[in-house]
């Protein structure tokens, strides 16, 4: 009878070790801000239009729209191509800051309001932990490698559209 319950006892904490050992691994796995891995989301199939006077300007995007991808971001990427970025979604327009700790690319961060429209440029210093906000409320945050507004003329009050931010006058 004793040896039955030792087996018993045995085969349950054998269980219980390989349930929190799975855990651990899948929790790791998934993007943090201490990772020390670049998150790499999809490509959304729909381009980002960057409406400006000048005419059109299309990007493809990574869409970071839940708290983990937003942390995580662009962290640790080295290099991303010239007509690429990432579009940061928040579930309603508010005051927003953002850092480039762990960022190794210095960027333009493009802050839009709740329709797209765009309401400060900002730059960001690779691995500075300054911290960068737009002074205002905003919904979407678009970040391209540096330079890449000012080459392409996209200005404050210009138009961002894409299907994550919804339908905006033009």
């Amino acid at each position: 009878m004793v040896h039955r319950s030792w087996l018993t006892a045995g085969a349950i904490c054998a269980a219980m070790a390989f349930v929190v050992a799975t855990g651990a691994y899948f929790y790791s796995q998934g993007p943090s801000s201490a990772d020390s891995r670049a998150m790499i989301l999809p490509v959304d199939p729909t381009p980002l239009v960057a409406v400006t006077k000048s005419g059109e300007r299309p990007f493809s995007i990574e869409v970071a729209d839940t708290s983990a991808e937003r942390e995580a971001g662009l962290m640790f990427r080295e290099e991303m191509a010239d007509d690429h970025g990432m579009l940061f979604v928040f579930d309603a327009e508010q005051e927003v800051n953002f850092w480039m700790k762990n960022t190794p690319m210095p960027l333009d961060l493009i802050f839009a309001d709740q329709d797209g429209r765009i309401r400060a440029i900002k730059q960001g210093e690779p691995q500075s932990e300054a911290i960068i906000s737009p002074g205002e409320p905003v919904r979407f945050v678009l970040e391209l490698k540096a330079g890449t507004a000012a080459k392409d003329g996209i200005r404050d009050g210009d138009l961002l559209r894409h299907p994550a931010i919804g339908t905006a006058p033009n």
